[in-house]
């Protein structure tokens, strides 16, 4: 039997074999703890904001400081699941943490106790650094750190109370397990109480923004918007629809929380050099101006060659150019002192746009609606930018609310300071959707179809070709004005064995889509679309 002191003075008694049950209690003493902080920060939180949750406001930091390179990695493993997965890994880092926190505070309760308090410092420092942050942001943390070590001393002062062994007189177990259950037990119970009222808190607090939405009804545009036209959509079995709908079309974003907006509330600001006349818009406001509807393909940057982030969607929305010379915004080719509109979201995101190309006549719109309804609040809800020609990262910023003028001399946007281009016009791209890679399919005729876009230039032509062999025309579907995508299909006579296809696109302009492969970085992928196949029987 051995004895000694802990850092409190109270008398540690143990045998040798309680090592082991030892260890454990602690890691779930610090488990235990971590969740109860956790659950009263998300009950805190719920009278704060979202984004002040320790968990959000961590993750946050972490993708600001994340490297391009891993962030690019992320969304090639995980696609639109990349924040979950984040989500999840703060956690199980979390769990890790406090599992080696509760096992320290076993032997020394107020070193252990004041690791947890410092890990929820951590996480207030975290929340008041965030875009939009105030002095309130930090009381979700601060509430999970005061909580999580309360707890965690609890819970060792149970495990280290002797208790007899078997009756012997003078035996002694290491801990009383009974007591630490029920205690353990019992926080269990109260976190899961706090977690749950903390959601339902949130969910209520956001329904005043879901019913905003839901009770919106948009005006009808000033100029109707035609049908898509014949022939646009091949409808091509293994191919999407040309019109992307809303649940299917991508997102990628640094949102760990999607933002809800209450429409009532929303206002946007246009302000910064060269504007005469600043603007302060409602949704009304906006609402009451002349909408025009357009068809409009959105691309990512992170979009690899062949990649899912790319999508087609009918757009209702204002000229983002009469805005601007209500405001009385001139481009530079007029004499404007500003070259860079930087909008501005209600998480804080940044995004860098040339004036010039926004008002030089192409429908950049602030849309309001998406495929007929209003925008969903995934898709930035209530209003968002939509630029034909541009990556989306330099010109899609969702959950708008101010618009700047500056130059691009002096001041970086978001993803600028991450190593991207300031300046991103699409690239002209084709993908091969079916079939798919490595599939089998029979010999005989094979529908090869996919998409093609090269955003504001529009596509003149699609070739398809296999094993290297001479390049084939396929049907193109439709055009729907140069800003869309466009489908296309070519009747392959497919012999048996393994082949290898290949396309290329070549814009509006008369540009071929080059061959060299390049990655994201800085300004967007480039090369030809390739697929393997293997013809034959099953």
């Amino acid at each position: 039997m051995l004895e000694g002191q802990g850092d409190d003075g109270l008398e540690v008694v143990r045998v040798a074999s309680g090592k082991q049950p030892r260890t454990v209690l602690g890691a779930v003493a610090g488990v235990v703890a971590a969740g109860a902080g956790l659950a009263c920060a998300q009950l805190v939180a719920a009278f704060v904001r979202p984004e002040a949750n320790p968990v959000t406001a961590i993750g946050g930091a972490v993708v600001d400081r994340t490297p391009v390179a891993v962030k690019e990695w992320a969304i090639r493993s995980f696609g639109t699941s990349d924040k979950t997965a984040l989500a999840v890994g703060i956690l199980v880092g979390l769990a890790a943490v406090a599992a080696a926190t509760g096992i320290l505070a076993l032997r020394h309760p107020r070193t252990g106790a004041a690791l947890a308090g410092a890990v929820g410092l951590l996480g207030a420092v975290a929340a008041l650094g965030r875009p939009g942050a105030g002095v309130k942001d930090a009381l979700p943390s601060l509430a999970a750190g005061l909580v999580a070590a309360g707890v965690l001393r609890l819970l060792v002062s149970a495990a280290r109370r002797p208790t007899p062994v078997g009756g012997r007189p003078g035996g002694t177990w290491p801990m009383d397990r009974r007591a630490f259950g029920r205690l353990a037990g019992a926080t269990v119970a109260a976190s899961a109480v706090a977690g749950y009222a903390g959601r339902r808190l949130g969910a209520h607090g956001a329904a005043g923004a879901t019913a905003s939405r839901t009770d919106l009804v948009l005006p009808a545009p000033a100029r109707p918007a035609p049908p898509v036209p014949a022939g646009a959509d091949l409808r091509v079995p293994g191919t999407g629809p040309f019109l992307t709908p809303a649940r299917d079309f991508y997102r990628v974003d640094t949102a760990l929380v999607i933002p809800r907006i209450d429409a009532g509330a929303w206002r946007l600001r246009i302000l910064g050099e060269g504007v005469s006349r600043p603007l302060t818009l409602s949704l009304p406001d906006l609402l009451a101006r002349p909408l025009v509807v357009h068809d409009i393909t959105l691309t990512c940057v992170s979009n690899e060659v062949g990649g899912p982030y790319a999508g087609n969607a009918r757009w209702l929305g204002v000229r983002l150019a009469d805005l601007l010379r209500e405001a009385g915004v001139r481009p530079p080719s007029e004499g404007g002192p500003a070259d860079q509109l930087v909008a501005r979201s209600v998480d804080g995101m940044t995004l860098g746009t040339p004036v010039e190309t926004v008002m030089d006549g192409r429908e950049a719109l602030l849309a309001v609606g998406m495929n007929g309804e209003p925008l969903p609040f995934a898709h930035g809800f209530p209003v968002r930018m939509v630029v034909p020609g541009l990556y989306g990262y330099v010109s899609a910023c969702k959950w708008l609310r101010e618009l700047r003028l500056t130059t691009f001399a002096a001041y970086d946007a978001y993803w600028v300071r991450r190593s991207w281009a300031a300046r991103a016009p699409v690239k002209t791209q084709s993908r091969i959707d079916t079939p798919r890679p490595f599939a089998r399919v029979a010999a005989g005729r094979v529908a090869v179809a996919g998409v093609a876009w090269a955003q504001h230039r529009g596509i003149a032509r699609v070739e398809v070709r296999a094993d290297g062999g001479p390049w084939q025309d396929a049907r193109r579907g439709t055009a729907d004005g140069v800003d869309t995508w466009r489908q296309w299909v070519w009747e392959w006579a497919a012999p048996s064995g393994e082949h290898r296809l290949e396309v290329r696109a070549t814009d509006g302009d008369g540009a071929v889509q080059p061959e060299s492969r390049s990655g994201t970085v800085p300004d967007g992928a480039t090369g030809w679309h390739s697929v393997t196949v293997r013809v034959g029987p099953s």
